[in-house]
């Protein structure tokens, strides 16, 4: 495991679009640019390797009082792993290692989000002691 880099792209956006079947290169391509930009954020993103190839990552923000909450948080928006290697303990090793950085940068809470019918990703957080927030998920749908 190690601290995710501009370089790991390409792996991850692989492994993305085997397990999403979405091309999503763009939204990958700004989202590690503003992780590995010191000035912009605390880099919380984790890849885990084998044999020197990434199979697996975790993507997250931390939040220093952000959207009105007081304590400091954070956020878990992507994780993912090589299909090749699924259900070997590779995304509890990325959460517990995201979670364990977490605690050390004072963070007090991790938030995620997971559809409501994602039943699979539903079940792995909860086994790793999520639970439903207090708070509600808003949307609106423009016209």
């Amino acid at each position: 495991m190690r601290v995710l880099k501009k370089a790991d792209l390409d792996s991850i956006v692989a492994i993305d679009r085997q397990t999403s079947r979405q091309d999503r290169h763009e939204y990958y391509e700004r989202k590690i640019a503003v992780i590995t930009d010191p000035a912009r954020s605390i880099n919380s993103s984790i890849v885990a390797e084998v044999n020197g190839k990434v199979v697996g990552f975790i993507m997250g923000d931390v939040y220093f009082g952000e959207f009105g909450i007081p304590e400091t948080s954070a956020t878990i928006d992507s994780l993912g792993v090589d299909p090749a290697i699924q259900n070997k303990g590779v995304a509890s090793e990325l959460l517990d290692q995201f979670m364990m950085n977490m605690k050390v940068a004072g963070v007090t809470k991790v938030y995620t989000l997971v559809n409501w019918d994602d039943f699979t990703l539903e079940k792995f957080f909860s086994h790793h002691k999520f639970v439903p927030s207090k708070r509600i998920n808003l949307e609106f749908q423009l016209p």
